[in-house]
């Protein structure tokens, strides 16, 4: 949200003017959020922090792995494994951008540099 104008000090005690339909929200640099684009915002949000916890189950991973020799004199030998980081990321990626899915789960896309 910090990249979209709210730095953290101004979201403590936004929540009612955030959800309410009626009144407009205004950043830390003035600029006025309509509604809609207050929870598209929201729902960006959701998304980037399940696509943090992917990814930090990647790592994890990776990291539990590779606990004594490094990565890439290891690598990955177990295919089920690597079918577990490819299947969770394939679901992830299908959540993120099936426009039917994200809806109901209020999910939003995310750019992919986010990833």
């Amino acid at each position: 949200m910090g990249e979209s104008g709210f730095m953290p000090y101004t979201l403590l005690g936004l929540s009612t003017a955030w959800n309410d339909p009626n009144s407009n929200v205004q950043d830390s640099f003035g600029q006025d959020w309509l509604f809609e684009n207050r929870k598209l915002l929201e729902f960006t949000c959701y998304t980037a922090f399940f696509v943090s916890i992917v990814v930090s189950q990647w790592v994890n991973l990776l990291i539990c792995k590779t606990r004594r020799n490094s990565f890439f004199e290891q690598g990955i030998r177990n295919y089920y494994t690597f079918f577990a980081l490819m299947a969770a990321t394939c679901v992830a990626v299908f959540l993120t951008y099936c426009p039917e899915i994200g809806g109901h789960l209020s999910f939003s896309e995310i750019r992919l540099d986010w990833w």
